[in-house]
């Protein structure tokens, strides 16, 4: 049972996979991870600002504690100026005190100081190296949909995209049934000249009609192939003899001239 179920994910993980694969875009993926980048370079320049706040409050308390410092030694040097010890001693030591809390604050200042300076540095590499990825990221898309499109270029010039295997189908069943027609119309046309089927439209010449006419057309090929004959041998045909012995009439009237001119008649004297 636990091998079936190790099998069953492995299929899983595979189709899963293949799925992803399928559906994933480097395009995408490339613009996601520098999205990404992006996010993350702002996060590093909102912490040099919050640092550098940081930093700029403690100089201001600095500044702040410094010139009470300052104020509270003037105060002892009046107080001796007056005589009055016992104040100048209590001004002192609330001198000493700041002057501790100036103390801590300073180190407070010079780590923070320290961390702004490397977040800058940090932030200044990421900001090159965003920068970096953002060039190359257009360069490989680029290169990918110049890739993509000379692929889908060559695939319809092959005809194996989905697209044109469409339309060659298409074009083939096209063929098929055209050739089809053709065939079923000269099947119909032959049986319809043979008899075999009967024209209900009533154009159609019966069988004795169609043999007669066929006869007829063979006779006039005959004569027209005699007549090419002849005018070939050089013998004129009977026409044209005619028309070279300047006979205009009508047959018979031609035949009566014929017989006067060998018959001649002869005149009482």
């Amino acid at each position: 049972m636990s091998g079936v179920m190790k099998r069953m994910g492995m299929i899983f993980r595979a189709k899963a996979n293949k799925a992803l694969d399928r559906a994933e875009d480097p395009r995408e993926t490339l613009d996601y991870s520098y999205q990404k980048q992006l996010e993350l370079l702002q996060k590093v320049r909102r912490g040099v600002a919050d640092v550098a706040t940081s930093r700029k409050r403690l100089e201001l308390q600095l500044n702040q504690l410094q010139g009470q410092s300052a104020k509270l030694e003037d105060q002892g040097r009046k107080a001796l100026a007056l005589g009055r010890e016992d104040l100048a001693r209590e001004a002192l030591s609330r001198r000493a005190a700041l002057q501790q809390q100036v103390s801590d604050l300073e180190t407070q200042h010079q780590t923070l100081q320290g961390e702004e300076e490397k977040l800058t540095l940090a932030a200044q590499r990421l900001q090159a190296k965003v920068d970096a990825f953002r060039t190359r990221k257009e360069t490989i898309k680029a290169t990918y949909t110049a890739a993509q499109a000379q692929t889908r270029i060559a695939e319809s010039f092959s005809g194996i995209s989905e697209e044109m295997s469409d339309v060659g189908l298409a074009i083939q069943r096209a063929e098929d049934k055209t050739a089809q027609l053709q065939a079923r119309a000269g099947a119909i046309d032959e049986l319809l000249a043979s008899g075999a089927l009967d024209d209900q439209s009533g154009l159609a010449k019966d069988d004795i009609q169609a043999e007669l006419d066929r006869l007829s057309g063979g006779t006039d090929v005959e004569l027209e192939l005699q007549r090419m004959k002849a005018e070939l041998a050089g013998g004129p045909s009977d026409r044209q003899q005619a028309i070279e012995g300047g006979a205009t009439g009508t047959p018979q009237q031609n035949q009566q001239q014929n017989q006067q001119q060998n018959h001649p008649r002869f005149d009482k004297q």
